[in-house]
């Protein structure tokens, strides 16, 4: 039992990585997640002309003729923790952004204590 925590991730495989060297067949190698492909294209980027990481869509999704996999890394850690994150849309008479139920800011908490007098 996940004890209400659902993985942020599915493992079945169909993150691929392609490594293409010049002479070379290209060579697909099937991964877990997009960590495990992450790991695979540092393990082989000394070695191969390109590396690609390659979604369930077949869209590619990093090439590391184009883009550093270290940068790459950073954004895709940024984008995930940023779907991760589940707030309520605010609700404040104020537009404060960082007034959520629960956590409200101060005007609201002014607010609220001034109706209850």
């Amino acid at each position: 039992m996940t004890g209400g925590l659902e993985p942020t991730e599915e493992i079945d495989g169909s993150v691929t990585v392609r490594l293409l060297d010049d002479g070379d067949e290209t060579r697909t190698i099937r991964c877990d997640s997009y960590s495990d492909a992450i790991e695979v294209v540092k393990d082989h980027k000394q070695s191969v002309t390109a590396a690609k990481i390659v979604d369930r869509d077949e869209s590619v999704v990093f090439t590391s003729a184009e883009m550093d996999i270290e940068r790459w890394e950073a954004a895709w850690e940024d984008a995930k923790r940023e779907l991760s994150v589940d707030v309520e849309e605010s609700d404040c008479p104020h537009d404060d952004d960082g007034c959520v139920p629960g956590d409200r800011c101060v005007r609201c908490q002014l607010s609220n204590a001034r109706a209850g007098y």
